[in-house]
């Protein structure tokens, strides 16, 4: 027990510390403790001395999509180089799997993406751990997940690579840590584990017990209700398109350029009230859903996907029903008409099977300093056919549909690996379609803020009269001399098609020159085929401007992404 005086000391020291200098007195006291070392030591020689009597090197290594695990990644490496901790940060892209044997000491910062799966960057090294069956018997290894919990499988790639590393012996430093969009304090309180743990002993195996990350405070994400200003279809009559620009105001927004407007569709209120009419169940009835308590009636609008059910869900429908029904997907209204429930209250019981609506990202495009107090973006309104029933995807239906004056919630999604460079670099910008929405954010802010940096679009739809978004903005933003360059490809106004990728090839000297000048490149849009192909005659045009082979070719554009100057947002 501690003097009173040494008491009021510790509290004064404590009020008035950062929460860095705190995570560093944690460090530095744990480090005491378990040596058996002096107060009278200086704190410099402890905490630099206490890591490194234990530990002689950590890997950190990330898996991200959008950036964000590589920025915590490099955050936490350089505080544990301050505390004396080696620690190597690697992109799992790049990690080689035959070291995974040789590491003593493991992080991995790893996101979620689209149904549980780990980002494109992480998947040989997922499933490396998922199919190797050799044993990590000196392993000490914790994760970080990154995640979005308005999905269902939230932070599913991180769970399974904690499981497929205990599975092979590996040891768990501390337990795994969850992350919500809004995951610093999360990500930071992680990590101050880890390093109390590493200064205590550097031994998971030889600890007392291994003890859950400090609890830090709960944010979540930041949900913004907005009014629709303007919902406009961008397309002219004639069009085999509906592309619908959609203004919105709110206040106290805060975003940037290349992050993405996250939206929760409503579901459709008539198909709420077939679903109703077959069940016999009452909208008024409060029952509890993943914590929560809501009426029927707000589960069905506000909360549960009912729409192209997952092969999991029906399972489980098929569990709570009594009945045998083949793996497939199936909007939930099919599926009672199908395979019914008995009564309401069974019913109730398939409403708890049922997993959240899942979160759609859009591009934005507007910029704060050119449409303060607003958001913008390009929403394609997806039609397609199912057994000649014409059917609309779930978000971009409910979007297409808002009515100026009606309000809507929504969230930024940041995307802190599609940023504009500085002020004064060159850019080039390739987005056909929808992908064009991010640039036209890009070109408004740099016109706002008057950067002096040169800027090059390449866009692409089918046809110019009809399709060419945003024209009149693109054509003044050349007159003025905003845009530098402007191609546009429409594949369908003539016999062969034509695409951005055409486009760039004929400007292939001149793209290679941008280059050579310290030009940043960024692709939006399809991931396949349009990223595919852009990619590949990207390489082309650098063999053709160095004179170099395709391996040379593809070690310059492995040197551009490294740089941070190909970045693509695609999807």
């Amino acid at each position: 027990m501690l003097a009173e005086a040494k008491i009021k000391a510790l509290q004064e020291l404590v009020g008035q510390s950062s929460k860095e200098e705190l995570i560093w007195i944690s460090g530095y006291v744990a480090g005491l403790a378990s040596s058996g070392g002096s107060a009278t030591a200086t704190a410099a020689e402890t905490a630099a001395a206490a890591p490194k009597a234990t530990v002689g090197k950590v890997t950190i290594a990330y898996g991200t999509e959008t950036g964000n695990s590589k920025r915590v990644a490099t955050d936490l490496a350089g505080k544990a180089k301050k505390s004396g901790i080696n620690a190597k940060v690697v992109s799992l892209d790049q990690y080689r799997l035959t070291d995974l044997e040789k590491e003593e000491y493991f992080l991995t910062v790893i996101s979620t993406q689209g149904e549980g799966d780990p980002p494109a960057g992480a998947q040989k090294f997922y499933d490396y751990v998922h199919q190797t069956e050799k044993q990590l018997p000196k392993l000490k290894y914790s994760v970080l997940a990154l995640g979005d919990t308005s999905y269902p499988l939230f932070c599913k790639a991180g769970e399974d690579v904690d499981a497929q590393l205990k599975r092979l012996g590996g040891s768990q430093l501390v337990p795994i840590q969850k992350c919500d969009v809004d995951y610093e304090d999360e990500a930071n309180a992680w990590f101050q584990s880890v390093m109390q743990t590493l200064a205590s002993n550097g031994s998971a195996a030889s600890a007392p017990a291994v003890t859950a990350p400090a609890p830090a405070k709960k944010t979540g994400k930041k949900i913004y209700t907005g009014t629709i200003l303007t919902n406009i279809i961008l397309n002219d009559v004639g069009s085999n398109k509906k592309t619908h620009h959609i203004e919105i105001e709110a206040d106290d927004l805060v975003y940037e350029p290349g992050d993405a407007l996250g939206m929760v569709p409503k579901n459709r209120p008539a198909t709420i009230e077939a679903i109703l009419n077959i069940t016999g169940a009452s909208p008024a009835d409060k029952i509890t859903h993943r914590n929560s308590e809501a009426t029927v009636q707000e589960l069905l609008h506000d909360k549960v996907n009912i729409n192209y059910l997952p092969e999991r869900v029906v399972k489980k429908y098929a569990e709570v029903v009594g009945q045998n029904i083949p793996a497939t997907r199936i909007d939930l209204l099919d599926l009672l008409r199908i395979y019914p429930v008995k009564d309401a209250e069974q019913f109730k019981e398939v409403l708890q099977v049922l997993e959240p609506i899942a979160p759609r990202l859009y591009s934005i495009s507007s910029s704060l300093e050119a449409h303060s107090g607003e958001i913008h973006v390009t929403v394609a309104r997806d039609e397609f056919r199912i057994n000649e029933e014409l059917l609309c995807g779930h978000c971009s239906d409910y979007l297409s549909e808002l009515a100026e004056g009606s309000t809507v919630e929504f969230y930024i999604h940041k995307n802190s690996q599609f940023k504009l460079p500085a002020a004064d670099k060159d850019v080039i910008m390739i987005g056909p379609g929808t992908g064009v929405a991010p640039f036209r954010s890009f070109l408004a802010e740099r016109d706002a803020v008057g950067a002096e940096g040169r800027n090059w679009l390449f866009f692409g739809d089918q046809h110019f009269v009809t399709d060419f978004l945003y024209q009149t903005e693109i054509q003044s933003w050349f007159e003025t001399g905003i845009l530098t360059k402007f191609n546009g490809a429409f594949s369908r106004d003539q016999k062969e098609k034509i695409y951005v990728q055409h486009k760039m090839l004929e400007n292939a000297a001149d793209f290679y020159e941008w280059l050579k000048s310290g030009a940043y490149v960024y692709v939006c849009g399809a991931k396949e085929p349009m990223s595919v192909d852009v990619e590949n005659t990207l390489l082309q045009i650098i063999g053709l401007g160095a004179g170099s082979s395709p391996e040379e070719a593809a070690v310059y554009l492995e040197q551009l992404k490294e740089e941070g100057r190909y970045l693509k947002d695609v999807y």
